[in-house]
């Protein structure tokens, strides 16, 4: 089974493309990468969600890792979940307990990670990448089916199968360093490498101020209080 937490990486000169979003998962993944000495490449997908604030967000974030990036536009026209467009309802006021409990959330995008972690296994291919980085987590969130362990083994056998890279024995590994931590052990370990979380954003609405009601803002209100920490985000909305 190929490890999902990330190890050491010895080749100071490996390159990694890093799935970004601008949210705190995948801010904190790719400052992971960065601090295992990987030359990062962010790929930032603009695929018609509800709001153009993450994208700006994952930008700012990017910039201050001193990631290179890409801004990749694709399409979802079938939309499929409330997160595409703004026409759908977003779930708002819901309790952690029940955010864990209510199975697989309305805001599931049908295959996004699938779709993403294609676009990203592409970019590293091509530019000779080693590894991908993906913010995916299983434990503190709302249990996308996409965003689980026996879907990241899947993946790396296929990125095997499916490339030359993989064919001729130098795989390229997808790694998903956050799979198994609370939100509150995430927000421990990018403050000790120095992730810039007032750059991030991770409410489901695009307003100047993060809403505080959907489960996006429940889940990290949450994880920051139990780390012990103020989200400076919300201290920065402040001002």
């Amino acid at each position: 089974m190929p490890p999902l937490r990330v190890m050491p990486n010895r080749n100071k000169k490996s390159r990694a493309v890093i799935l970004l979003s601008g949210g705190l998962d995948s801010s904190t993944t790719l400052f992971i990468a960065r601090s295992r000495g990987y030359i990062c490449r962010s790929l930032i997908l603009d695929y018609g969600q509800r709001h153009t604030r993450e994208i700006s967000s994952a930008v700012s974030v990017a910039r201050r890792a001193g990631s290179a990036y890409n801004i990749i536009k694709i399409a979802f026209p079938w939309n499929g979940s409330p997160l595409i467009g703004k026409a759908g309802k977003l779930p708002e006021g819901r309790t952690v307990g029940k955010i864990k409990k209510g199975g697989i959330p309305s805001t599931y995008v049908p295959a996004r990670n699938t779709v993403m972690l294609s676009y990203a296994l592409a970019a590293a291919e091509s530019i000779g990448a080693s590894a991908i980085f993906i913010g995916a987590n299983a434990l503190d969130y709302s249990g996308y089916p996409d965003c689980r362990p026996d879907y990241i083994d899947k993946f790396n056998e296929l990125a095997r199968l499916g490339t030359r890279a993989g064919r001729e024995a130098r795989p390229i590994r997808i790694y998903a360093p956050l799979i198994d931590l609370t939100k509150s052990r995430i927000i421990k370990k990018g403050l000790k490498l120095g992730v810039p979380y007032e750059l991030t954003w991770s409410c489901y609405k695009g307003a100047a101020r993060p809403c505080g009601m959907c489960d996006s803002c429940i889940l990290r209100e949450k994880g920051f209080e139990e780390a012990g920490a103020a989200d400076p985000l919300l201290e920065r909305a402040k001002r």
